[in-house]
């Protein structure tokens, strides 16, 4: 009769949360430890290139000065590139929050911890767009 042994996971600690916008969500997991921050399985520099991304999703970190300290990472599902950008922040302020609850007011005054409610309207039926309706014929 053969044992099984059960395998020993090491499993590390992080601060989870999950960010929202438009119809984007991001699940953010914080490691605290020096590293990468993956995104999607990519660096985060590599999913969301340029400068004027790279300073939005670093804001989290420089309002509490915690640039540097934490390696994560960030699953992204719907929407497109700038509304999974808009989740991700807000998922970073959020687990900067579960982390420590010290950061809350330096985040709520830099407005990274509110979510952005702005959604498409839902396309209703019989018209083109959310309001924009077939022309009229009066004959």
């Amino acid at each position: 009769m053969a044992v099984k042994k059960a395998k020993e996971k090491t499993e590390q600690e992080y601060y989870q949360a999950v960010g929202r916008r438009k119809r984007a969500v991001a699940v953010v997991r914080l490691f605290e430890k020096k590293g990468l921050i993956v995104v999607n399985d990519k660096p985060i520099e590599d999913y969301f290139p340029g400068a004027v991304a790279k300073t939005l999703y670093l804001e989290p970190f420089q309002v509490t000065e915690t640039e540097g300290k934490f390696s994560g990472t960030v699953k992204t599902s719907g929407g497109g590139k700038d509304g999974q950008l808009g989740a991700t922040i807000l998922g970073f302020a959020r687990a900067l929050v579960v982390f420590d609850e010290k950061y809350r007011q330096p985040l709520r005054q830099a407005g990274l911890l509110t979510r952005d409610p702005r959604e498409k309207e839902p396309k209703k039926y019989w018209l083109k767009k959310a309001r924009k309706r077939p022309q009229y014929s009066k004959r």
